[in-house]
């Protein structure tokens, strides 16, 4: 082989060789530039990405504020609901109103109501008593023979024989409430007839007494009296109502 041959040989050997490498370089560079291309996506994308997690973040922050607001809305109505159910049981305390028909109470002013009628001597039976204690003493006793209530009203007033006025009475007896009597009750009053000590004037024996329920009535009760009649002078005198024997004969 000549000299010129085998330079020629040996040239296009470099030749190829250079196209080899520059292929090479070329193939390098795209990659280079595949690798750059994928990377600037790579971190186009992260920031988008990271853009959609800080806005799914930000709505997420802003739902849960809305549900946090909700949470709080909730509870306000739970706040309501309660407050709601603390109304309802207030409600129930009107039950408490029913208690208000505990006026039913006041239903007692049925007794007060009672305004009963004066007693009459129609419907009650009186008895006049002569007692050892106090001295010159005469127990009068009413008892309701009705079938309703009956007031004994004040005092009585007693009439013996032919007298022309009635004795007064002793107002330290007056009861704080009025006598009455509930049908088979009775109620007291205490006559004294004379004075004790013989201080009295103007006595007569009397044989008869009307009583009057009060200074009011217009009709009178007419007990029997000791067929030897009663002693009686101007220091007679006549105790209130009352609603015990004991009561009355404390005058």
């Amino acid at each position: 082989m000549s000299t010129r041959t085998r330079r020629s040989r040996l040239l296009f050997a470099s030749a190829l060789a250079a196209a080899a490498l520059t292929l090479t370089a070329c193939d390098d560079g795209q990659d280079v530039r595949d690798e750059g291309a994928s990377a600037g996506s790579a971190s186009v994308s992260a920031p988008t990405a990271s853009g959609t997690s800080a806005s799914s973040s930000s709505s997420s922050e802003g739902s849960g504020g809305k549900s946090g607001g909700a949470a709080a809305s909730g509870g306000t109505t739970d706040a309501q609901g309660a407050s709601g159910s603390k109304g309802s049981s207030g409600t129930t305390g009107s039950k408490g109103s029913n208690g208000s028909a505990g006026s039913k109470g006041s239903s007692g002013s049925k007794g007060s109501g009672a305004t009963s009628a004066r007693c009459s001597v129609s419907a009650t039976r009186t008895t006049a008593t002569v007692v050892s204690r106090p001295l010159n003493h005469m127990l009068l006793t009413v008892t309701n023979t009705g079938s309703k209530n009956c007031d004994l009203l004040y005092y009585p007033a007693v009439r013996f024989g032919e007298a022309q006025s009635v004795p007064a009475a002793y107002e330290d007896s007056k009861p704080q409430a009025v006598v009455t009597l509930a049908p088979g009750e009775s109620g007291y009053a205490s006559v004294r007839l004379s004075a004790g000590d013989g201080s009295g004037s103007d006595g007569y024996t009397a044989k008869s007494l009307e009583v009057y329920f009060d200074t009011g009535a217009n009709t009178a009760a007419r007990p029997s009296l000791p067929a030897k009649g009663v002693y009686v002078d101007d220091s007679i005198r006549v105790s209130y109502w009352q609603s015990t024997m004991d009561d009355a004969l404390n005058w």
